[in-house]
């Protein structure tokens, strides 16, 4: 596609690298912000820029957050000694959307993937295994996405959970998500009882053979 102008198509190739945005959307977007006032792109820019420069990851569970230890993890009303492993913050938003779970949650930042390169190490597996040492953990639920990646990752850490000095109850959300479903895209009602149902890990091991 031909443009008039290279300050258009660098604006363009910039917002088409974001997952999700074609060239012809981030077009769009692009005449949008050209179309406004010129002050709302100067407060998208400087809030991009804040974002990028003062965002914070817990110290102890890993999700983004505004301080060193985010609103859940300093939540004395939260049950600390439950924690819900997850993949990203956008499945702790989500399960924070059901308004059912009351623990504290554990984000590995991904799930293991050798196609993807991504490996054991990658993840925030070792923080994990010592926050349960380190802390009265009763059960870890591991709700990872229906996938073999997720599958894969959940029965690594079962495995190492299970070589800790006193592991902990280890469970899984219920099958009520669809294989090769991921956890944001999950509806609020079918997520809670997911929750609310979830099954012993090795119960769920033996369902699957």
């Amino acid at each position: 596609m031909e443009y008039p102008s290279k300050l258009l198509e660098e604006v363009i190739d910039q917002i088409a690298q974001l997952p999700g945005i074609g060239k012809r959307t981030a077009l769009r977007l692009a005449l949008y912000l050209l179309n406004q006032p010129e002050e709302q792109s100067e407060t998208l820019a400087g809030a991009l820029l804040k974002f990028r420069k003062e965002i914070k990851k817990c110290k102890i569970c890993h999700t983004i957050s505004d301080k060193e230890v985010c609103d859940i993890c300093n939540d004395p009303a939260r049950d600390h000694s439950l924690v819900c492993v997850v993949e990203d913050v956008r499945d702790v938003m989500a399960i924070e959307n059901t308004g059912e779970y009351k623990g504290v949650y554990h984000v590995l930042g991904g799930v293991i993937s050798p196609i993807e390169g991504v490996s054991p190490s990658d993840l925030t597996i070792s923080s994990l295994l010592n926050r349960i040492e380190e802390k009265n953990i009763r059960e870890i639920i591991l709700a990872l996405s229906a996938t073999i990646d997720g599958d894969t990752t959940n029965f690594y850490l079962y495995k190492k959970m299970q070589q800790l000095v006193q592991p902990p109850a280890i469970s899984t959300i219920a099958r009520g998500i669809a294989v090769g479903e991921e956890l944001e895209y999950t509806d609020e009602i079918t997520l809670a009882r997911s929750i609310h149902n979830r099954i012993p890990f090795d119960k769920a091991i033996k369902q699957n053979k």
